[in-house]
């Protein structure tokens, strides 16, 4: 369950090697070359940010579909207070985004608070501040987009390279790093592995889980706020009419990498596996020329088939 690599992630990193093997012998002159893969990794490095804290939620047989509207007011804060102050050095984009990570934190304190505390089904609390996170930006900004960016940040981390790597995957590939050792290896993460499989369990041996579900739906939240920072620096705009299909995205890779929507069955490296498979979808469907709206056909399509195939797992090991 806690290993770093599990049979499902074996299974979707295949999945992903014909997708990859498709595309290349289609257009092998356009997909499979180097700028073209520093761009599917560019693009699916916000996700990735996302579907990090989405594992942990979902590991704890919970959701959290607020992200993506904590992703718009997150870096809605975080460009506000770069113009604010003005400049365009580092201190005023360490400031935009300690701006976005605690505008990302209180939303998931938020969310950990009514969903731990006041009992409200997770379902039920993130559509509520999602809308609200969402309305929010809306209303600081008149729903028009800010585009008053620092050059330097869309420079140096929107489309800056570290040794080559573009830096956004560089961060992102850091945040699945740290958080991936955070789950496997500490006892905070065999917690929330606990919480899905038996939280009475965990309750018993005198854990306190309501502190600990708290803890995860912050999490989740500050690398929501964390996505925000990053897509402005990528976009050197707010866009905020562009990620309402974030959240779902975020839940697909997750489920697709093999976590388990009924909580306690996981791996980061799964969720890593499981971000590329849209995000190569969409790159291919682009150098093909299809419309990018057969990704989220197939991206559905491939969802509810690793849903089923986690119940039919679910079942046989209740069996065995």
């Amino acid at each position: 369950m806690k290993s770093w690599l599990s049979a499902p992630s074996t299974r979707i990193f295949g999945a992903l090697v014909i997708l990859v093997a498709f595309f290349t012998a289609l257009r092998p002159t356009s997909f499979a070359t180097p700028a073209n893969i520093a761009n599917i990794a560019a693009d699916a490095s916000i996700l990735l940010v996302l579907a990090v804290g989405a594992t942990y939620v979902i590991l704890t047989s919970g959701i959290d579909l607020s992200v993506s509207g904590v992703l718009v007011f997150s870096g809605v804060i975080a460009a506000k207070i770069m113009a604010a102050v003005g400049g365009d050095g580092v201190g005023v984009m360490l400031l935009g985004l300690v701006g976005g990570l605690v505008s990302g934190l209180a939303w998931g304190l938020v969310n950990g608070f009514l969903v731990a505390r006041a009992r409200i089904p997770a379902l039920i609390v993130t559509l509520g501040t999602m809308g609200m996170s969402l309305g929010a930006a809306l209303l600081l900004t008149g729903g028009v987009d800010i585009r008053d960016v620092p050059l330097s940040l869309v420079l140096n981390v929107g489309s800056g390279r570290v040794a080559g790597i573009p830096a956004l995957v560089v961060i992102a590939a850091l945040v699945a790093l740290v958080f991936g050792v955070l789950l496997a290896c500490t006892r905070f993460g065999r917690y929330t592995y606990a919480i899905g499989s038996n939280a009475e369990a965990l309750r018993r041996a005198g854990i306190n889980t309501v502190r600990h579900l708290v803890k995860i739906y912050a999490l989740a939240g500050t690398l929501a706020g964390l996505a925000g920072f990053l897509s402005l620096a990528r976009f050197a705009t707010t866009t905020m009419g562009g990620h309402a299909t974030d959240n779902l995205q975020a839940v697909a890779a997750v489920v697709i990498g093999g976590t388990s929507l009924f909580g306690g069955i996981g791996t980061m490296v799964g969720s890593v596996i499981g971000v590329f498979i849209p995000t190569v979808l969409q790159n291919g469907f682009v150098v093909l020329g299809v419309s990018p709206f057969w990704q989220q056909v197939a991206v559905g399509a491939v969802l509810i088939a690793a849903v089923y195939f986690d119940q039919l797992r679910r079942r046989a090991r209740s069996r065995g």
